[in-house]
């Protein structure tokens, strides 16, 4: 066999190898075209991902302000140590007044404070379960609620705005032992009231406010009824049509804030109320 021949096959062998070898290095590139294989992105994880971080983001936003709001107002929580908080508050008004003395549906009490917030009151309290009256409410019926531990927020309809209204409704609204009405011709735009206590402010968003309920809502140390209701009075009350508020100046025949009568029997009904009512 000539010589050639074989250097022939061999260099066959060797092309076809050297083929393979090209061939696989091309797949391992690109498949030949020279360009890297690209990684495909996750992007259903990332989305994932970017929702839980999203979701924490809202639920941190709507809980951590609640709870330094909680915090801030744990100072002004009644306690055996601190029986009424509220006598820290710039601006309170106490009076120690007597409970118990009422009045009828007919008469007039000689308030000494506008808005009122204790003395002789009508037999029948207004509903106070986070009741937001739109119109005034007549005073003698409000005072009893606060003699059963209710907040009684007043504004003037003149001084407070539409925001203002909205944010202090926000304070009362469906929360039990608070109610709140226009007070018209009350000297300051806001005024609180609970049994012996009152605070004047200039702005609904005054931190105050809400110090003034948290020490004083149901502070049994503060007012004379103890768990005493602050439901409706079936047939007696009727809070979507209260009596009517009365801006004219007490006359001469007005009870005065000495006077009134202790019904017994009323003041025991009261006592034994629901208290959480």
């Amino acid at each position: 066999m000539p010589s050639g021949s074989v250097n022939g096959g061999s260099g066959k062998k060797s092309g076809a190898k050297s083929a393979k070898a090209i061939s696989a290095a091309a797949k391992k590139s690109g498949g030949g075209r020279g360009l890297p294989k690209q990684r495909q992105i996750p992007w259903m994880v990332i989305g994932g991902v970017v929702a839980v971080v999203a979701l924490i983001a809202v639920i941190a936003v709507s809980i951590v302000p609640k709870y330094q709001d909680q915090q801030k107002l744990a100072a002004w929580t009644p306690s055996e140590s601190n029986q009424d908080p509220s006598t820290a508050l710039e601006g309170i008004v106490t009076v120690d007044y007597p409970a118990g003395q009422h009045i009828d549906s007919t008469q007039r009490v000689a308030y000494d404070h506008t808005p009122p917030f204790g003395g002789p009151h009508d037999s029948i309290w207004a509903t106070c379960t986070g009741v937001v009256y739109p119109e005034a409410i007549r005073t003698e019926n409000a005072v009893h609620s606060l003699e059963h531990g209710a907040v009684w927020i007043t504004y003037n309809p003149d001084l407070v705005d539409a925001a203002g209204v909205e944010t202090l409704s926000a304070k009362v609204d469906g929360k039990s032992y608070t109610m709140m009405s226009p007070y018209p011709g009350q000297a300051s735009p806001i005024s609180l009231q609970s049994w012996g206590h009152q605070l004047t402010v200039d702005s609904a968003d005054d931190e105050r406010i809400d110090q003034f309920i948290a020490s004083l809502r149901q502070n049994r140390y503060t007012y004379p009824e103890v768990g005493a209701s602050c439901a409706t009075i079936p047939g007696s009350y009727d809070p979507a049509n209260p009596p009517p508020f009365d801006p004219s100046a007490p006359g001469p025949d007005a009870v005065p804030m000495t006077g009134g009568t202790v019904d017994s029997a009323e003041v025991q009904t009261d006592m034994q109320a629901p208290a959480g009512s």
